[in-house]
């Protein structure tokens, strides 16, 4: 199996601009989730971004970078056109990273590649993790998915799904936001309008579920650090990594 990965890397951030080059470490953010999926077994990692300033970040550490439209609404649509520069087959398998994950196991990376080339059925792939605490069942910045005997999404919610869940935190998974696409699926999304249900809960996959699009989803086979979303997120990774460095 041969996939590649790409990384949507935006300047402008509203709780931490400058997100993609913050220092952890002695590195920029962007470089540390980089290395992580060159670590992967992916045939090349790209950098997506409309800034020269990440761009010109990237390239000192040896990153190839993509220069895409400032247009774009979503990483979707970024690696979408990366997929069209460089004129990937539509049977291609692209793995989305988060350019805020500089934590992310390489091994989930090749997890969710490997799960959308196994079922040709599928069109996209993710992970989840299941819940274990009430406060995050409830939280609405946690997404919920529920899915089918096989494992494919049956809807993906801020609100507690299933219902019950909330009183136990059992039978309650939080969905992890890594994407695997085949090229031919992306092509097709950037097309479609976002949908009503996409624009209620604020999630971008509800527009493939609305569309027949059938999405995978898999409990990680790691467990993954939290991601970069504020200065205190910042702090824990810095923390993390500089006690592995002693």
């Amino acid at each position: 199996m041969t996939f590649s990965v790409v990384i949507p890397a935006r300047y402008a951030a509203t709780r931490l601009p400058a997100k993609p080059l913050l220092d952890i470490c002695g590195k920029p953010m962007l470089q540390h989730t980089y290395e992580r999926a060159v670590a992967s077994n992916a045939e090349q990692v790209l950098i997506a971004t409309d800034d020269v300033r990440i761009q010109e970040v990237a390239e000192a550490f040896g990153a190839k970078v993509c220069m895409t439209s400032a247009d774009h609404r979503s990483g979707t649509d970024r690696i979408q056109e990366v997929a069209t520069q460089i004129g990937m087959p539509e049977t291609q398998i692209l793995v989305n990273v988060q350019a805020d994950e500089p934590l992310i196991p390489p091994s989930v990376i090749n997890q969710v590649a490997e799960n959308l080339e196994q079922d040709q059925d599928v069109g996209i792939s993710t992970l989840c993790e299941k819940i274990c605490s009430s406060d995050e069942v409830n939280d609405p910045n946690c997404v919920k998915v529920v899915m089918d005997k096989r494992g494919y999404a049956l809807y993906f919610s801020r609100a507690t799904i299933p219902w019950h869940a909330s009183s136990s935190a059992k039978n309650c998974y939080r969905h992890i936001g890594i994407y695997a696409y085949r090229v031919s699926i992306l092509n097709q999304f950037v097309q479609w309008p976002p949908s009503e249900l996409e624009l209620l809960e604020k999630l971008e996959q509800l527009r493939a579920l609305d569309n027949g699009i059938t999405i995978h989803v898999a409990v990680s086979s790691e467990t993954i650090p939290p991601g970069v979303d504020t200065q205190r997120d910042l702090e824990l990774v810095r923390a993390h990594l500089a006690s592995q460095s002693q």
